[in-house]
């Protein structure tokens, strides 16, 4: 049952992350990216790591998709002219890349032996509150805080261009 739920909620993560790159619109790719999140968040729970999952829900597709959104409605990004012949181009892109894919899974999963794959084969504290608390604030400590500062620095840059574009078209 386990596996059948994960390859449930592996496809729905990699067709809607793939509806997510191809689409042209920025509001509907970051909605898509809002599901992609909870099928990972899913994932997160087949592997008895539900701190992540709860986690992967409120702060990625919650806290960061909400100010990816106010980024998109600030800056007022519209469809391009001409986008139908780049949307025929990545549907076509798509299309192969997407054959290619299911090709090679489904030749990995041929060499896989079910046998070696048993439940509880992750290590005992994954997932845990202690066990994110120790990572987070140890070895990502440095790499957590640049992720911060680069998100805020974006921020305020989309916002500085957006009072710039709304200033010049006064």
């Amino acid at each position: 049952m386990q596996l059948l739920m994960f390859y449930i909620f592996g496809l729905g993560a990699v067709l809607s992350a793939t509806l997510m790159v191809t689409n042209i619109k920025p509001v509907t790719a970051a909605m898509n990216l809002v599901l992609t999140m909870f099928f990972l968040a899913g994932i997160y729970v087949l592997l008895d790591a539900h701190l992540l999952a709860a986690l992967q829900i409120i702060v990625y597709a919650g806290a960061v998709m909400v100010l990816f959104l106010f980024v998109i409605l600030l800056l007022n990004v519209h469809e391009k002219e001409g986008a139908t012949s780049r949307r025929k181009v990545m549907i076509q892109f798509g299309s192969v890349a997407i054959v290619g894919s299911l090709f090679i899974t489904m030749a990995t999963l041929a060499e896989i032996d079910p046998s070696l794959i048993k439940a509880g084969d992750v290590a005992n504290p994954f997932g845990t509150t202690k066990a994110v608390g120790r990572l987070l604030f140890t070895d990502f400590l440095l790499p957590f805080e640049v992720a911060s500062f680069l998100l805020l620095a974006a921020i305020v840059g989309a916002v500085i261009l957006a009072k710039r574009r709304i200033d010049d078209s006064k």
